[in-house]
């Protein structure tokens, strides 16, 4: 998912102890320099340089510098890592020997590439994998998406075990294969920040989602899922046929939303409505000329028949726009959602994605360390619970790289993460009642109770002996 730029406000320290009894702006000062200095006198000693160059993404372009990197990347790092700890509510349960011992946490996700070269450092020393890609390679993408939510979770539940498993793009069913395998493993939790819009009805239904539910229900497993960085790129609401031939109209006269892609990357422009009884077409055109891109298909491989998408890699220099027409049956509403770039009309509110649109999902959105919505978290309530369920505050720091990890991806782990730690003192505790617990330890942020923009609150873990 495209991160947006950090935010450059600086913290008000003041709204801080408020918002943290006890927590002083002296004591960050003290615990940030006492940090500093003994990590700058083990780290002089310890740290080789890094080796290789660095990619685009903030990655070691070679695996002896990926391998060079697993250990502690900057002293910066780990002050950061102390302040989001304490933040959690997580180190009075650590001081106590609360560390996720017992508990297995499985992240799904499509990003391992260089997964050996973190154990024992940014992962535990052992993970259990799998990989339900019809090829069987977990490693198949190059991506380390993954590594960095299970470096979020190993930070918060040291002593917690991890699983890894990736499944085959575009087919729901290896997904559930992955979520049923985990469950199998001895699973408890379920910690996922990958979103796939067409596998629901942007609604929080469908039949992806009641076999999901089913079988978390079964095993009595809780799934944490990232809300989604789309607020900025989706749009939903009634059909309204007033463009020329039966094309919405984004505004009056307007059958056309731009669409700004983030780069080279493909371009994904994913359509859902209901009913599902509708027919609709979709468009990529050429925002110039008019001449149709590319046109929406039917995903293959699972029983949403109520969606189509349109996939591209965007020329350079080229503007592109979305059109949407109803063909026939009742016109309904309709979602838009775009992976790889920005749509000029959009609406914010109900732009959460699949699984995170589901009732038995906990739903995790982002926050900046003034705990204002970061603004491409995407909002409920389209589900058939109050969403989101949580919020995070992004970006979380890596011990392995010099780019913090951001957006909900980075938000979602740190609840998993939380989770396993309340679940390795209650062991005996059902699923149901870790998510009670999430959601009354909560510090509500925005309007008084749930809303929709930040859900119950900011995740953070209660008081030790509560």
């Amino acid at each position: 998912m495209h991160t947006p730029p950090a935010p450059t406000q600086p913290l008000d320290s003041d709204r801080s102890a408020r918002r943290w009894p006890g927590l002083c702006p002296l004591f960050w000062e003290c615990a940030a320099a006492l940090v500093v200095l003994v990590g700058l006198w083990w780290g002089l000693g310890q740290l080789d340089p890094p080796t290789g160059p660095i990619n685009e993404q903030g990655m070691p372009a070679t695996a002896a510098a990926s391998s060079a990197s697993t250990a502690p990347a900057s002293v910066i790092s780990t002050s950061q890592r102390v302040r989001q700890l304490a933040r959690l509510g997580v180190r009075p349960w650590h001081e106590q020997g609360r560390l996720g011992a017992g508990v297995k946490v499985a992240v799904l996700d499509s990003g391992f590439q260089g997964y050996r070269d973190h154990l024992g450092h940014a992962l535990p020393s052992h993970v259990a994998v799998r990989s339900f890609r019809a090829d069987g390679r977990l490693e198949a993408r190059d991506s380390q998406h993954g590594i960095l939510c299970g470096e979020v979770i190993h930070a918060i539940a040291p002593q917690a075990d991890l699983l890894l498993a990736n499944w085959e793009p575009d087919q729901p069913d290896s997904f559930l294969r992955a979520v049923r395998w985990a469950a199998e493993q001895g699973a408890r939790i379920i910690s996922c920040s990958m979103i796939m819009p067409t596998w629901s009805d942007c609604e929080g239904g469908g039949p992806v989602h009641a076999q999901l539910q089913q079988i978390l229900a079964e095993a009595d497993v809780l799934m944490v899922a990232a809300a989604g960085n789309t607020a900025q790129r989706h749009w939903s609401g009634p059909c309204n046929r007033r463009g020329r031939d039966h094309y919405h109209a984004w505004a009056e006269d307007c059958i056309d939303n731009p669409l700004r892609p983030f780069g080279g990357e493909r371009v994904s422009v994913e359509l859902i409505w209901s009913p599902p009884q509708s027919r609709y077409e979709l468009e990529v055109c050429d925002l110039d000329s008019g001449r149709v891109v590319v046109t929406g298909q039917a995903p293959p491989h699972h029983g949403n028949a109520a969606c189509l998408a349109a996939r591209f890699l965007p020329v350079d220099g080229e503007r592109y726009s979305v059109r949407v027409r109803h063909r026939d049956g009742p016109s309904g509403r309709f979602h838009l959602v775009v992976l790889g770039g920005n749509l000029t009309y959009r609406s914010e509110r109900s732009s959460l994605a699949f699984p995170g649109d589901g009732a038995a999902v906990v739903t995790v959105g982002a926050v900046d360390a003034e705990l204002e919505r970061m603004p491409y978290s995407s909002c409920g309530p389209n589900s058939k619970a109050p969403k989101p369920d949580l919020v995070a505050v992004v970006p979380f720091s890596s011990n392995w790289r010099n780019r913090s990890f951001g957006g909900t991806s980075a938000a979602a782990p740190q609840v998993a993460g939380l989770a396993a730690v309340w679940w390795s003192a209650h062991p005996t505790a059902r699923a149901a009642q870790v998510r009670r617990m999430l959601r009354q330890a909560a510090l509500d942020l925005g309007p008084e109770g749930h809303d929709h923009e930040t859900g119950y609150g900011l995740a953070q873990l209660p008081p030790l002996n509560d």
